[in-house]
């Protein structure tokens, strides 16, 4: 199994950007379904963002759509969520995680956040 660090959190001001960045420190991202999280306090995790890593599809939760993009650089071993347009009700702890494609379909497992690998998590902030 992969194991996951995040980085690239922070505090930001409304409408401002941040990338946060998933390495792979064993195991590769390759053929595999890479996925970002958050859960806010008091709330419970959300699912934000999923890419399969072989065919190159993704999806959003609605509340990002057109705002954060996840993104791979396999040579890199690492993967991205770029943030734009960043609001208040985006503060969070935001976590990666990353499974195999198979037996479990990628989409059961971003709905579920039936992942195996998981990272400690990188807060963002964002104020008003």
């Amino acid at each position: 199994q992969v194991q996951l660090a995040e980085s690239g959190g922070g505090s930001v001001q409304a409408g401002g950007s941040l990338r946060l960045s998933c390495l792979a420190s064993v195991g590769t991202i390759t053929n595999r379904c890479l996925a970002w999280f958050r859960q806010a306090p008091g709330k419970q995790r959300e699912g934000i963002a999923v890419i399969y890593t072989q065919g190159g599809e993704t999806h959003y939760r609605d509340s990002v759509k057109g705002r954060f993009t996840i993104s791979q650089d396999n040579a890199k071993n690492t993967y991205y969520l770029q943030m734009n347009s960043l609001k208040p009700e985006d503060t969070a702890m935001y976590y990666c995680a990353a499974d195999a494609l198979l037996p479990v379909p990628c989409d059961y497992r971003w709905s579920h956040g039936d992942f195996g690998a998981w990272g400690l998590g990188t807060q963002v902030t964002v104020s008003s």
